[in-house]
């Protein structure tokens, strides 16, 4: 019997290199919110690793549906379809040039429902814990700052350069249509987010859409955070979601 059990336990555990067809759904907002299909590179009982065309921010919760073999499901064993939620754990940037750049993701299943907190805000983002009881773990809500310190340097946040790059801000109402405009200049920038100056009365948690003409982007954004510098301006802190901002050339 104890044998049995540790070869079950190792199936499980073990990642299986299959190209499963998989269909990937992000929810950043009632306003916004993206799917694409994949296909896996690996999966296990605990998590998978598959390629997309968009980034998505470690610590966001995703929904995974794919043809899961049913030794490896936790649930739903007689369905046709494995619906779960994952944690993304790492987005590592693929390709040479922006045209060719897609993004190896990498997950950590987290069950079949989400947490309460995540349907009241679903631009949350999340950690593992080591659960309690003995269980696998556990997701806890993070700030906008994971800390990170202990990854590796290519699964941690992407550095912010302090470079005033030219951008038009697009304030999106509920429709996501444009309520208004402006322009500015970035105080910091990343590939993942920025910080701008504005005169927009935008608060934590409200999308806007960053346009570039000089890179000929649009990327769809949401407020982190909001502060006052000692000279009076407001900053916005805003995390890109759609698309990563094309540094080559700046940095």
């Amino acid at each position: 019997m104890s044998t049995d059990v540790t070869d079950k336990d190792e199936r499980r555990i073990n990642r299986y290199a299959l190209a499963l067809p998989t269909r990937v759904e992000v929810k950043i907002d009632a306003k916004f919110s993206w799917n694409e299909v994949t296909r896996l590179e690996d999966v296990s009982a605990f998590g998978a690793g598959f390629v997309l065309k968009r980034p998505v921010k470690r610590g966001r919760l995703i929904v995974i549906n794919l043809p899961m073999p049913r030794q490896l499901r936790c649930y739903d064993y007689l369905e046709p379809q494995y619906r779960i939620w994952g944690l993304v754990r790492r987005c590592v940037p693929l390709g040479v040039t922006p045209a060719e750049r897609t993004y190896a993701v990498g997950v950590a299943f987290v069950g079949k429902n989400p947490p309460a907190s995540f349907l009241q805000n679903p631009s949350k983002l999340y950690d593992l814990s080591t659960r309690d009881d003995g269980g696998l773990w556990q997701l806890v809500e993070v700030g906008e700052h994971i800390d990170e310190s202990e990854l590796p340097i290519s699964l941690r946040r992407h550095t912010r350069f302090a470079i005033p790059e030219s951008l038009l801000l697009e304030i999106l109402d509920e429709n996501g249509d444009v309520a208004a405009s402006e322009v500015t200049v970035t105080e910091n920038l990343s590939l993942g987010g920025a910080a701008v100056f504005t005169s927009f009365n935008a608060e934590v948690g409200s999308f806007l859409r960053v346009k570039s003409e000089r890179h000929q982007i649009s990327i769809i954004s949401i407020v982190r955070g909001k502060r006052i510098g000692t000279d009076g301006i407001v900053r916005l802190h805003l995390e890109f979601i759609d698309h990563l901002f094309p540094l080559e050339g700046i940095v």
